[in-house]
């Protein structure tokens, strides 16, 4: 059994640690600078047994070799065990990183004879699902079913309406302000602003409606919500509960990835 280890959720711009620390990376640079910045969050290897590392999509998962090209392009067909110097006697497991969250979620909210579908609202949107405590999974290793790319009526697809990009987008076509992050824009919904509180409600009546579909397909009775974005929960509750009658909505457990990290390097 895996006894020392090291858990990293990898972001396009921070590497998470379990134990809080947060490590600046630029998915966008050099080789070198990748491989230094996974080093530098990894740490010290001398007494390490195994390291979990959860990693958006397109990666083989089985193999740890980056596939993505939109995102540390510089390391595409590269194994992360050669690119960061891990020894073969170190365990390295890696996993999609919302299908990390809802495999954590199901042990921490006791979702085993649920069905659970959990969504994470950041930079893009992630959404995975659990029937009775298992998590789905496509043949990749990713997500056995997304929603960031469902096509919308307005134009676009979901994910151009339901992010941080859309969410600035709509504040600067409501307000003419095009200076304001998600965040700024719900403390001004939390202080009171219309304008700004309509972007949210907007937000969450999108997803509601997308979600209504997934949900109804799959008998979905719980609903978790996750990722940066969702600290703002509470101002698109009530959209999106208009479309999902009868679901439980839950704001997803924190640590929830290095949870479900940390069980598959137990079972190994």
């Amino acid at each position: 059994m895996v006894t020392k280890t090291t858990l990293l959720d990898i972001g396009g711009t921070f590497i998470k640690r379990s134990d809080g620390q947060m490590f600046p990376i630029d998915s966008n640079g050099s080789s070198e600078a990748i491989a230094q910045a996974f080093e530098t969050a990894i740490g010290p290897i001398d007494g390490l047994s195994g390291i979990g590392i959860a990693i958006p999509g397109p990666f083989d998962y089985r193999q740890g070799i980056f596939l993505m090209e939109h995102k540390f392009a510089s390391v595409y067909g590269k194994r992360f065990r050669e690119l960061v110097h891990i020894p073969e006697k170190v365990q390295l497991v890696f996993h999609h990183d919302v299908n990390a969250a809802m495999l954590g979620s199901v042990k921490m909210l006791s979702l085993q004879r649920h069905n659970a579908a959990l969504v994470t609202l950041g930079t893009g949107l992630g959404f995975a699902y659990a029937l009775k405590g298992q998590v789905q999974y496509a043949p990749s290793g990713s997500p056995a079913r997304n929603l960031w790319n469902l096509p919308m009526e307005e134009g676009g697809i979901l994910e151009d309406y339901v992010s941080a990009r859309g969410i600035c987008r709509a504040y600067a076509t409501m307000s003419g302000n095009k200076d304001e992050t998600p965040r700024s824009i719900a403390e001004k919904a939390y202080g009171g602003e219309k304008t700004a509180r309509k972007v949210y409600e907007s937000v969450g009546a999108y997803l509601g409606q997308a979600l209504g579909k997934a949900i109804r397909e799959l008998d979905i009775d719980t609903v978790l919500i996750g990722g940066q974005i969702a600290q703002s929960f509470s101002l698109m509750r009530d959209a999106m509960l208009h479309q999902l009658e009868g679901i439980r909505l839950v704001s997803a457990p924190f640590g929830a990835v290095f949870e479900g990290l940390s069980s598959l390097l137990k079972t190994k």
